[in-house]
This record gives C-alpha cells, sequence and structure tokens, in this order.
C-alpha cells in the first residue's frame, strides 16, 4: 500500500535522525501521508507519528468524520470548542509518553501557538526543528507524483498561450492574472501554486510582485510567474514576453537569460551536485559583466509545495538523484527599468534530465 510505504519513510528518518516522535500540521507532509487536506485555521490540528505506534491526532471535534477518511488512520483525542485544545494536548502527550523523548517539529510550517502547546503538554521532551530531515521524506516523486506534476504542467502551459493570446495593451496586471487564472481552472486546475505573479513594465524588476492595476503598455516587458496544482502537485513556470515591440536593450537582456536557463538545464544529470547547477547558470551572467543584476538563486524544488528541497543554490553539495524535480529559473533586473526570468521545470531520470515544461523559450513579443 502506498501510504504505508510513505509511512515506514517517515520512520526511518525519525530513526536516522534520532526522533522518537514527529509532530505534523496539516500541510504538504501530512497530505503526503494521509492523502487528506484540512485547513489550518484558528483550532490546531496536530498529528503525532510515532515509532512502532499507530499516529494520534489531536483534532477538534468537528474535523473527527474527515480525519477518518485518511489513508493512514490514527488514534484520535478530540476536544470541543467549549473545552479548549490544551487539555487533548496533555492527554495525547501523556499517551505518548513524552517524558524524555525527542520530539521533532516542522519550523517552516508550525505555528507558534502549536508549538507551545506541545511544549506546555511535554514538559520533560526534547521538541527540536525537524525541517531538514523531513525534507528527505517528499525529495524524490514516485510515478503518481510524476503524472500529477506533468498533467499540472500541461494546463499550465496551455493557459499561458491562451492567456497570451487574450492579453491587451491597456489591461491592468490584475485582469491578464485572473484571465490566466480562469483558462486554469476552464482547462482542468484544481487550483493555483500560489498566487500569481505578473507584472508588466518597471515592476519586472521585483521578481515576487503580485499584479497591481497598473496598465500595460506597448513595449512593455511582461513576467508571468505561476502554477496549476493537481492533486496538490504544483507547476512552477516563468516566461517573459514583450508587448508589441522589443528594444535592442531588452533583446540583449533577454538572450543573457535564454542562455542562462540553457546552461542550467544542460548542467542538470545524476550525480550533480545542485550548486552546480546555479553556478552553470550564474557563470552566463558573471560572464557578461552583470552578475550585480541577479537577485536570486537558479531554483528550488516542486512538488506539494511550490518551493521545497533540493534548493538550485550555490553551497548546496546535496547529488541531484533520480526522481527530484526541481526548477531552473536564472533571471536579471534592472531597477526601474527591466526584469526578464525564465522558469522551467525539470525532472531527473536514470540516465539524464528531462523538462517537463515545453513552453517556447525564445523571444516572444505579443
Amino acid at each position: 500500500m502506498k501510504y504505508q510505504a510513505r509511512l515506514e519513510k517517515l520512520y526511518a528518518i525519525m530513526r536516522a535522525a534520532g526522533l522518537d516522535v514527529v509532530a505534523l500540521i496539516p500541510g504538504p507532509n501530512h497530505r503526503y501521508l494521509t492523502n487528506s487536506v484540512h485547513y489550518v485555521l484558528e483550532r490546531p490540528i496536530v498529528t503525532f507519528y510515532r515509532l512502532d505506534h499507530a499516529p494520534l491526532a489531536v483534532i477538534p471535534e468537528l474535523e473527527i468524520p474527515l480525519f477518518q477518511r485518511h489513508a493512514i488512520p490514527a488514534q484520535i483525542v478530540a476536544y470541543t470548542d467549549a473545552e479548549g485544545y490544551a487539555g487533548a494536548f496533555r492527554q495525547a502527550l501523556e499517551r505518548i509518553g513524552s517524558r524524555g523523548a525527542t520530539i521533532g517539529v516542522e519550523g517552516l510550517h508550525m505555528r507558534f501557538f502549536e508549538g507551545e502547546a506541545i511544549r506546555a503538554a511535554a514538559p520533560g521532551a526534547r521538541v527540536l526543528d525537524a525541517t531538514e530531515p523531513l525534507a528527505a521524506l517528499r525529495l524524490h516523486k514516485d510515478v503518481d507524483e510524476i503524472a500529477a506534476l506533468r498533467r499540472a504542467i500541461a494546463i499550465s502551459e496551455a493557459a499561458l498561450a491562451a492567456t497570451f493570446a487574450d492579453i491587451k495593451v491597456g489591461m491592468s496586471e490584475i485582469e491578464a492574472a485572473a484571465i490566466l487564472e480562469a483558462h486554469i481552472v476552464a482547462l482542468g486546475g484544481e487550483g493555483l501554486s500560489f498566487g500569481t505573479i505578473l507584472h508588466a513594465g518597471a515592476n519586472t524588476p521585483l521578481p515576487h510582485l503580485g499584479p497591481l492595476d497598473y496598465r500595460i503598455q506597448h513595449g512593455d516587458p511582461l513576467i508571468v510567474d505561476f502554477g496549476a496544482t493537481v492533486d496538490g502537485y504544483c507547476a512552477d513556470i516563468t516566461r517573459t514576453v514583450f508587448v508589441g515591440a522589443v528594444s535592442d536593450e531588452q533583446r540583449e537582456f533577454y538572450r543573457l537569460v535564454q542562455a542562462a536557463n540553457e546552461a542550467g538545464r544542460a548542467a542538470a544529470a545524476p550525480g550533480v551536485a545542485c550548486e552546480a547547477v546555479d553556478i552553470a547558470a550564474r557563470q552566463v551572467f558573471i560572464d557578461a559583466g552583470c552578475e550585480h543584476l541577479i537577485r536570486h538563486r537558479t531554483g528550488h524544488g516542486i512538488g506539494l509545495e511550490a518551493h521545497e528541497a533540493p534548493y538550485i543554490v550555490v553551497g548546496n553539495k546535496r547529488l541531484l538523484e533520480p526522481g527530484m524535480v526541481f526548477t531552473v529559473e536564472p533571471g536579471i533586473y534592472r531597477d526601474g527599468e527591466i526584469g526578464v526570468r525564465i522558469e522551467d521545470n525539470i525532472l531527473i531520470t536514470e540516465d539524464g534530465a528531462e523538462s517537463l515544461t515545453t513552453f517556447a523559450r525564445d523571444l516572444m513579443v505579443i
């Protein structure tokens, strides 16, 4: 059974990291292990995974029916709104036998009050951030995960092509983003990997700027960074185009980024260090004398999160292995003028690398 195998993978990670218990809130790891999604609201939901025991979950009473549909069954300690959750945490951690235990939490996901509830209910335990060992849980994608990513990418690329055909001078960034998102839904996407990043003109040097009411003008560069999700798996694609016309300076800017993207993709292969991909892309900009225009690493993993391990950055010595999926997204930015980024999604195979994204990378004027 797939989910039992995933649970065994978690237990192996726990043993290697010296963790007696791992506490997960709803999020990508929880979904990976249970095939279930819960809203993260003010009522805490925490599942404690214990070696050689069934998981034990602290949940609000109203979530019991949904929790019982999980792929991996868990023992439940429920609380009502009137009771509050403190007593449920005490009961759960007493049942676990937490005194002297080492409890790993998700430092990037768990909220402060959830961590404090665990510490208060387990005063004799050692609570630590297990982000690094837990990153290995979803690092290698199986055939079902890769199929979901392929579908999410295909939907994203079809939506992008349709959107480029619809964008007009005078349209706001917000309006253009809404068109893109409508195409994603119409094509079968279940949602968005993250809030759509779409900006034009002098807004393009801001890599994570959301769409504004700026009106797209003739001659503007236009960056679209977005992704559809399928079964929770996230595409993450960026293309930069030009509206109506392109100047010689814009053309040269684009040429450099296209070359860096090609260099990064060419460097990706099993057994290659993550940092080598970043270095290969970055070297194109260094050779052109524009290293000062770089603002970010070359890439990051994708899966149930739009940003996850492996990180494609100088200093990351982790070797690429079959089943890893990540972005190659070099970009350069000049404040107040222009930003260009080209982002592809790469799968490491047994004998090389495959670009799951196939959308045209040549300079495009729409």
